[in-house]
């Protein structure tokens, strides 16, 4: 296996997207991300290799997240970090749209709901969603479709 160092500086922006794109909350990202790299340290002897490493490094922060939600019941939609610079007027113009809008995406059935986060909150390609799926390219392609008619329907 190579250098950790290098794992570390070659996937630390995707695990982080990643973890952004599963909890929409900067500080939360980086605390999976740090927990993701330490845990996979700990176990990079029991890498088998059976996947891509980007694939197994954002399992770790998948099961991460839902074990820090379970810790911690407060962790919810609704705990997002507000971004520095934007207008409070802006806030007040999108918030009922964004809100309506994740609030039919929580209902969204698996794998819609995650493959939508994934590739719209966590800018991941069709491939690398589909790799953490173990689906093909054109699965993620199809989903992601489904996904959006889905959410179209539920904001009516």
């Amino acid at each position: 296996m190579t250098d950790f160092g290098v794992i570390y500086s070659q996937y630390f922006a995707d695990v982080y997207k990643y973890a952004l794109s599963v909890c929409r909350n900067e500080t939360l990202a980086e605390e999976i991300t740090q927990e993701t790299f330490f845990k996979a340290l700990k176990s990079i002897d029991k890498f088998k290799g059976d996947c891509k490493i980007r694939v197994w490094l954002c399992q770790i922060a998948k099961n991460t997240y839902f074990s820090l939600c379970q810790k911690n019941k407060h962790i919810t939609d609704e705990s997002h970090e507000e971004t520095e610079g934007e207008c409070i007027e802006q806030k007040l113009i999108n918030s009922e749209t964004v809100r309506e809008i994740h609030k039919t995406l929580h209902f969204l059935n698996q794998p819609y709901k995650e493959v939508f986060t994934l590739r719209v909150f966590g800018e991941l390609s069709f491939l690398q969603i589909a790799e953490l799926f173990g689906k093909t390219e054109s699965w993620a392609r199809v989903t992601f479709h489904r996904a959006k008619i889905k959410l179209k329907e539920g904001l009516k």
